[in-house]
């Protein structure tokens, strides 16, 4: 992917204005201050302003705020159609919250249930998890490369960004950076998130090797914590493989991912399909190459999770072997930044390098101060994770929504097991 363009947004979140009671509640978590009205009066959202992250929304005591993109029907179609093969990929946090919706305990790990629920709906699955492991292996090779240029002096052929990096995975942070600091474009990952990778690799690789069907014949359907990843899926860019298809001389033009569930949204759909979740049959789909995955595609859904994946990568690659304990523990927790450093010995110099980090989630009260100073040219960090979120997808736009009085730091200690 070259990068991300900007383009004209016409908004995924919007305030009911018959039940907004002007309380100001959303404007308090709104990271972009995209929420205009005064006190007591009836409030809207800037669409020119919004991340689409959808934390007005599940924050909002009345429910004003909605997800206007509602798929649900359409998939529904699209499952009772023959003629179409109806893929869902899977975020590494969906499986943590859905049986929320069906009253089982927060937090609970339901991953065999959802596989079989989507099982019985009709969907294939390729789980997030698998390309979250392409992703690092991506987005870590590219900071190696970065590391290996900048740090230890070794020639490049290709054009590599500026140092700090930044994450990519995150569709609310990117359009933040897009739209507030277009000059940290460059830093950021050329990695696609997860979600997109898993619609290029579905149309193509999983088209023609694993369920041998005709591309065009197939939906894709991004299942996600997260309101905002509905509007990264509409971004015109994501064709790739459209793109690759007409390079081999077939015809047709669509996108990498076709519509994108939020967990909320899955729940209705199998209430709708009339799937009991609590009692649905567990399935395992072992026999598919594109179900597999490690624990540090696992991860990705909590803070912390992509920086602790990459490190394990680049020190892996940097010094020829494992690290002694997985687990980089200085990443983990809930603080809004964390700061870690790492010194390895490079294989191929011998040489040491320090790899500083930095990790921030909850764009509203922690991300500026880092963006000010890389764009000060003062930023200290080789790379630096930002989920807009607070705690990261766990606590996304999309999830289920829990009874007032339940803060962010309540569910995300329901389902980071190192909080």
């Amino acid at each position: 992917m070259k990068g991300f363009q900007s383009q004209e947004f016409t908004g995924i979140i919007q305030i009911d204005r018959k039940t907004c009671k002007g309380c100001d509640s959303c404007k308090s978590f709104c990271p972009s201050d995209a929420i205009e009205g005064k006190y007591g009066a009836v409030h809207r959202i800037n669409s020119e302003k919004c991340i689409s992250c959808g934390q007005c929304l599940v924050n909002c005591p009345f429910g004003a705020p909605k997800d206007t993109v509602d798929a649900v029907d359409k998939v529904i179609a699209k499952l009772k159609d023959k003629q179409v093969t109806v893929v869902g990929t899977i975020a590494p946090a969906v499986r943590v919250a859905i049986g929320e919706e069906f009253g089982m305990e927060p937090g609970s790990l339901v991953t065999e249930k959802l596989y079989g629920a989507l099982k019985q709906a009709g969907f294939k699955v390729l789980d997030t998890n698998f390309t979250a492991d392409q992703t690092i292996m991506e987005e870590g090779m590219e900071l190696i490369a970065k590391i290996r240029h900048y740090a230890l002096g070794e020639p490049s052929e290709h054009h590599l960004g500026p140092l700090p990096q930044f994450t990519s995975c995150c569709p609310a942070w990117i359009r933040f950076v897009e739209l507030y600091y277009p000059d940290l474009i460059p830093n950021l990952s050329s990695a696609k998130s997860p979600m997109m990778m898993a619609g290029a690799l579905a149309k193509t690789y999983g088209a023609l090797e694993v369920w041998k069907v005709n591309p065009e014949d197939m939906f894709m359907v991004g299942i996600m914590p997260c309101t905002a990843k509905k509007f990264e899926a509409s971004r015109p860019e994501f064709s790739s493989a459209a793109h690759y298809w007409q390079k081999q001389g077939k015809t047709g033009n669509y996108p990498d991912i076709d519509v994108v569930l939020t967990t909320r949204d899955l729940a209705r759909l199998f209430k709708k399909l009339n799937i009991d979740f609590k009692t649905v049959p567990e399935f395992t789909d072992k026999d598919n190459p594109l179900a597999q995955y490690s624990g540090a595609g696992t991860i990705f859904g909590n803070t912390g999770g992509v920086m602790e994946a990459a490190l394990r990568t680049a020190y892996f690659v940097i010094t020829g072997k494992e690290l002694d304990v997985l687990e980089f523990k200085p990443v983990r927790g809930l603080q809004g930044v964390k700061e870690a450093s790492v010194t390895m010995k490079d294989v191929k110099t011998g040489k040491d390098v320090t790899l500083k980090v930095a990790v921030a989630h909850g764009i509203k009260e922690n991300v500026r101060p880092l963006l000010e100073q890389t764009k000060a040219g003062k930023s200290p960090y080789h790379f630096i994770e930002i989920m807009n979120c607070p705690g990261g997808c766990v606590n996304g736009g999309g999830q289920p929504i829990n009874p007032m009085g339940t803060s962010w730091l309540d569910k995300a200690k329901a389902v980071l097991p190192w909080s």
